[in-house]
Order: structure tokens, then sequence, then C-alpha cells
């Protein structure tokens, strides 16, 4: 594990998305922290996680604790816990980027949100201490824990008002063997929860795992 990337803690991190996410991180080498409002609970899907990779670097804590030790946090709780979360954790989130990976759309009955967008309710909740970035919300769950080791043809679109903070979250989603790409301002993450809704209606009609790809855009250096 190398010292010099950032320690990683996926708040809620026990649902469909976060072990996978940690599972992608922890195997190219970062330190996880998996959180949960019981740390008994995170305890169990860390020892899971390790003994699937046959590793120790990932520790489940309380979701407070887990925010305070990390440097980039990524939320994946569902979206009706989602304002709850960000109240309970503010605090232990200041001076952090947050990842937020919320889609606000129901798998039944798969419609847009409306705006504005969750990370932007996050980023107007936890104040200009964090830096909210929105990513993640369009990778199916099942796909992040098959062949963690391997990479996935899907990309991941990145919105932030902060851009240096984008391409942080840009380089955790290569790690994980996606392709990340800068999408606007948060005021564009509302479209990208949006495409959650296309990607649940047409895997219903055509019985697959839709994906995102983006073509005729430069790789920036």
């Amino acid at each position: 594990m190398s010292s010099n990337k950032p320690t990683i803690a996926i708040l809620g991190g026990t649902g469909k998305e976060g072990p996978g996410l940690a599972l992608r991180w922890a195997s190219a080498g970062y330190k996880i922290l998996i959180g949960s409002r019981q740390a008994e609970k995170a305890q169990g899907v860390a020892a899971e996680l390790n003994a699937r990779l046959n590793i120790n670097s990932i520790e489940g804590l309380e979701n407070g604790e887990a925010a305070r030790r990390a440097d980039i946090c990524v939320l994946t709780v569902v979206q009706s816990a989602h304002q709850t979360a960000l109240e309970g954790l503010k605090e232990d989130l200041q001076g952090k980027i947050l990842v937020d990976a919320t889609a606000r759309v129901d798998f039944r009955d798969p419609r847009p949100p409306e705006p504005p967008a969750a990370a932007q309710h996050a980023q107007k909740l936890l104040g200009p201490g964090v830096r909210v970035v929105a990513a993640f919300q369009n990778v199916p769950a099942s796909a992040l824990k098959k062949n963690p080791g391997e990479a996935l043809n899907m990309d991941v679109l990145v919105c932030a008002d902060d851009t240096q903070a984008a391409e942080a979250v840009i380089r955790l989603a290569e790690a994980g063997g996606m392709r990340g790409y800068y999408a606007g301002g948060l005021e564009n993450a509302v479209v990208v929860e949006g495409l959650t809704s296309i990607l649940i209606s047409m895997n219903k009609y055509y019985g697959g795992h839709a994906s995102v790809q983006v073509t005729g855009v430069g790789r920036k250096d």
C-alpha cells in the first residue's frame, strides 16, 4: 500500500455500492475505511472484503470516525438516508473532499429527479469547508464486485465546482478500473442522476447491464 495515496472512507459503505468500490480501491493499494452507523456492521463487511482480497488494509468504523480519519469520503447511502447522513456528518467532513454517489431514482419506477442535484444540496448543507463532487451514480453495483483487479468498460461522469477536487476523483475512478471524465459543475449533476433512470429502464427492457461510455473526447494528461 503506497503512503502517498489518500485514505478513502466509504460512508454508508455496507450497502450495495460501497463494498464494490472498496474492493476495487483496496486492490489498487488504497487504505479503505468502511463506515456505517453501527461500527460492528462495518467491521463485519471489512472482514469479508479483507478475506476476499487476502489483505488487512480495509477497516470498519462508525461513519463519523471514518470521515475524520479519511482524506476523501465517498457517500453511498440510499437516497432516503441522504439528508440525515449529511446532517450527522457535517462537522466530521470539514476540510475533506466528499464524493456524493447519490442517484435519487426509484428502481421500481425510474424517473429523472427534480433539481437541484443531490450533490448541490450536499454542498449547500455542508458549506464551503467541504468540496463536494458528484460521481459514480451510473455505475452498476454488481459490476464493481466482479473481478476487482480487472478494468471495467464503463465511464464515470464527474461533476464539481472545484476542478482540482474533480481531478482527484477522476484518479480514483481510474484506479478502480474505470475511465473518469469531468462533466461540469454540480449544477450538471442532476442530469447525471437522471441518466440512472434511463439505464434502469434500458436494463429492464433489454435485460442487460447498461453503462455510460464517452466517445469523441481526448484524454487529458
